[in-house]
């Protein structure tokens, strides 16, 4: 009986101890939530204790009891200590776990303290509002724990935070301010719908340049951000980190003032689309072909009816055995200045000697056209040596610095045409041109609405095409009207005339009317307009008319303006009248015929049907009608066809209406995408349109305008490198920038639909070089570009592409996945250039480059070209 009372004795001691011991661990728990956080307190987020921990405590405990009981009391005693040990872990684990109702979120009772939280869709990218401070009841659970295992160790809490951790204590105690948010602060945390964002330190330069400083040890990490401040673009910089949901910010300490005063510095600048790089990467071709499909097969029919197999088969056989491509890595790669003919201006594509000199013929002007080498070129292209940053648009239409376009031929040859002039270190354009060199371009392009008001230029009449463009003065002043211009011409006809455009601020691409198709779809221009633009149009059954025919929108016009409008000479004489047959062939009717009083010049307007009457009834059988298989789409590769195909008719085909008036056109969705088609994102193809106009709006104004420190006052010439439905431009449309847009020929040929919106743009293959000059654009755009790319090319060649094109200080954005970018980032650090601001997020990544005046000094040892 004895033994037993001092058994039950012995017990009564050790569940009064254990007892204690889960008292002050709820206690604890109880404290440090109404417990209000403080700058100088230590963050919980610094400590981990897991629920092994609090087992192993509560066993320390009992272990010291269990030397002083006899053999006897054992058995017993072991299974009530489990109990104890049992019941301090479970509550250790239900003070980690956060209360959720119903609905699988947080209880009313636990929401964040945050009001003004907004996100930008189901990815959760923050819009603004309060920023939300990661205070839950998992870490006060994980903090409350750690307490009671230090208390237990008869060590303080301070005694187990890492020391990485400390330093980050030491720092906020040593400058205050910055522990309050009044200076740089090198974290901050936001949440999201899909829990908080993690990041890393930030280490800052001179206060201009922002980097990241990756810290392996913590491979929680998901989403970095550096932005860069130009002191001389006034534009301030950000940076956005965040953090682990397990591992809390020291700034949360902070108390709600702070939080408020800090949040009203940062949205503005914070490049807000971080999310919304998820968005590309389901995008697929929907319902929508490629142009490689579409000219494929066009090519493939046309072989098949020609019986050419033989040709092809040699064709394969010296693709087999071309010399294969070495393999180049990025960052090892040692750069050297192209060695060409032509220097600063070089255009791969445009400027293959070797290929040109293969040529049997060039009447049609093939040597003008594209012959790209067969590897393209790993060097840089060299820039003048006085070149300075572009003169702003639009002073830029009247004049640019001569050093940047140091060319002086084109000045002599035109001098009496008032195209450009030599005026000191500027190269000065009245606005003249062939056609108006006394009234002016403004003065030209009225006078074609007076002749027949139903251009109605900016309204009905937005999307022209400029032949023969010259240094694109018409297309320059059509700004003026509300009206965009695709001007082009081919190099080296008038010496630099497209670079002169481009330097100036104003849309051209080099091209020419030859053998093969422009690389538009069929049906996309309002007008196609030529001033005295050399092009025999009367010739070879009307081979070049009929691809205007091809371009111009069912209903469209022809302008033309030339000498057989309206002289008498005997040459005119016959080439009117050849055009005048031709026309009405073609079932164009001539709707005006002006003559000038100013410039003594005249101009004729045809219109393009409307409906295919006109060729089911005319007598002649030439030019003939296409067969239905030739693909009036298919671009890319495609010799020229002396036919005309016929005129949608379908009210619910792309080209049987006219689309709506600008500025509406810009927003609303094409008449001829329904819902029974799959758009690129995978949604119909209306609610895909609207979906991506609705992204790109949003990444524009959260992101590009404010957060990356671009002076978009110094921006005019922009290219999408991968438009989808034009988005992007559609965004910047209010904006002193033109857009030019590019469909890469395999993916979805959603070009069409940029046109049908007001805009234009180009089919492309980036695995070659593009058809414009060096130094050509301020702002480069690439959207899941580069990792598309990679199983058709390497992303070295694409780099170099992107170097030429790009101006001395412009900006490259990237949006691809994080392989691809640091890809990219190596590759433009080798060049010299800044990376301004990197952003990664869930295997996601974008990247702010700006291209620097460097260039290498050692010079390839012959010409790249092959």
């Amino acid at each position: 009986m004895a033994l037993f009372d001092r058994n039950q004795r012995q017990r009564s001691s050790l569940f009064s101890t254990a007892t204690v011991v889960v008292f002050a661990a709820l206690c604890l728990v109880g404290f440090w939530m109404v417990t209000p956080p403080s700058p100088e307190a230590v963050p919980a987020a610094t400590v981990t204790a897991s629920t092994a921990d609090v087992k192993k405590a509560a066993e320390a405990v009992v272990k010291e009891k269990e030397e002083d009981r006899s053999i006897d009391a054992t058995n017993n005693f072991k299974q009530d200590s489990a109990n104890v040990v049992a019941e301090a872990t479970t509550a250790a684990v239900e003070a980690e776990k956060p209360t959720v109702d119903a609905k699988g979120g947080e209880a009313d009772g636990e929401k964040p303290a945050s009001k003004n939280q907004s996100f930008d869709d189901e990815n959760g990218r923050t819009e603004g509002g309060e920023l939300v401070k990661p205070e839950t009841a998992e870490t006060d659970g994980t903090a409350a724990a750690a307490a009671a295992v230090a208390a237990s160790q008869g060590t303080s809490v301070e005694d187990t935070t890492p020391a990485d951790t400390k330093e980050s204590i030491v720092s906020q105690e040593e400058n205050p301010k910055e522990a309050a948010g009044g200076g740089s602060s090198k974290k901050q945390t936001f949440d999201d719908e899909n829990g908080k964002m993690e990041g890393v330190d930030v280490v800052k330069d001179d206060g201009n340049k922002t980097f990241i400083s990756e810290d392996n040890a913590k491979p929680i990490m998901e989403e970095t951000t550096t932005a860069a401040t130009d002191k001389t673009e006034d534009a301030a910089a950000a940076v956005v980190s965040t953090e682990a949901s397990a591992v809390a910010n020291p700034d949360d300490t902070k108390t709600s003032d702070v939080v408020e005063e800090e949040q009203k510095l940062l949205p503005e600048a914070l490049p807000n689309g971080q999310a919304e790089l998820l968005m590309e990467r389901a995008a697929q071709n929907g319902s929508f072909t490629t142009q490689t499909a579409e000219s494929t097969n066009e090519q493939k029919t046309r072989a098949e009816k020609k019986k050419n197999k033989k040709k092809k088969k040699a064709a394969s056989k010296a693709e087999a055995e071309a010399e294969p491509e070495a393999a180049v890595s990025l960052p090892t790669h040692v750069w050297k200045l192209c060695n060409t003919s032509t220097g600063e201006d070089y255009i791969p594509c445009l400027d293959n000697e070797a290929a040109i000199k293969k040529l049997k013929t060039d009447i049609h002007y093939e040597h003008r056209e594209r012959h790209c080498p067969s590897h393209p070129p790993t060097c840089l292209v060299p820039a003048p040596p006085s070149y300075k940053d572009p003169i702003r648009w639009p002073v830029s239409r009247s004049k640019i610095w001569y050093h940047n376009v140091p060319h002086t031929q084109l000045a002599e040859f035109k001098k009496r045409q008032n195209w450009v002039k030599v005026s000191g270190e500027y190269l000065t354009f009245p606005g003249g041109g062939t056609q108006f060199k006394t009234g002016g371009a403004l003065h030209y392009i009225d006078l074609i609405q007076q002749a027949f008001p139903e251009v109605a230029w900016g309204r009905r009449s937005r999307v022209v095409l400029d032949v023969g463009c010259g240094v694109a003065s018409f297309g320059g002043f059509m700004f003026e009207r509300g009206v965009l211009t695709m001007s082009f011409a081919p190099k080296d006809e008038h010496e630099a005339q497209v670079q002169f455009a481009l330097e100036r601020g104003i849309p051209a691409i080099s091209a020419v009317m030859g053998t093969k198709r422009l690389q538009f779809p069929s049906n996309v221009f309002d007008i196609v307009h030529c001033a005295r633009c050399r092009v025999p149009w009367h010739i070879n059954g009307g081979l070049l008319l009929l691809e205007v025919n091809r371009l111009v929108r069912p209903g469209g016009f022809f302008v033309w303006s030339a000498t057989p409008v309206y002289q008498k000479l005997p040459e005119d004489v016959e080439i009117w009248g050849d055009m005048v047959k031709l026309t009405k062939a073609m079932c164009w009717e001539m709707v005006a015929k002006t003559r000038d009083t100013i410039d003594r010049v005249g101009l004729v307007v045809f219109r393009k049907p409307m409906s295919n009457h006109c060729y089911e009834t005319r007598r002649q059988t030439e030019p003939p009608l296409c067969n239905p298989s030739d693909d009036p789409n298919a671009a890319w590769n495609i010799s020229l066809r002396a036919c005309m195909h016929r005129v949608p008719t379908d009210p619910s085909v792309r080209g049987s209406r006219w689309p709506q008036p600008w500025p509406e056109r810009a927003e609303k969705v094409p008449y001829w995408l329904n819902s029974s088609q799959v758009g690129v994102y995978g949604k119909a193809a209306p609610e895909d349109f609207a979906a991506d106009y609705a992204h790109w709006k949003k990444v524009v104004q959260n992101s590009y305008l404010a957060g990356m420190g671009i002076d978009w006052k110094s921006v005019r010439n922009v290219m999408d490198m991968r438009a989808v439905y034009g988005g992007l431009a559609a965004a910047l449309r209010d904006m002193n920038v033109w857009v030019m847009n590019t469909v890469n020929i395999d993916s979805p040929d959603t070009l069409p639909v940029i046109y049908e919106r007001g805009m234009f743009g180009i089919y492309h293959d980036w695995c070659e070089s593009f058809s414009t000059y060096p130094r050509s654009y301020d702002l480069l755009h690439a959207d899941h570009l580069f990792s598309k790319l990679k199983a058709r090319c390497k992303v070295l060649p694409v780099l170099v592409e992107v170097d030429r094109i790009l101006r001395p200080n412009g900006k490259l954005i990237v949006r691809d996945d994080k392989e691809t970018v640091d890809e990219i980032v190596e590759g433009v650090r080798s060049m010299h250039w800044e990376v301004r601001m990197t952003v990664s997020k869930r295997k996601e990544a974008m990247l702010c480059a700006r291209k620097t005046m460097w260039r290498p000094t050692e010079i390839e040892p012959g010409p790249p070209t092959r």
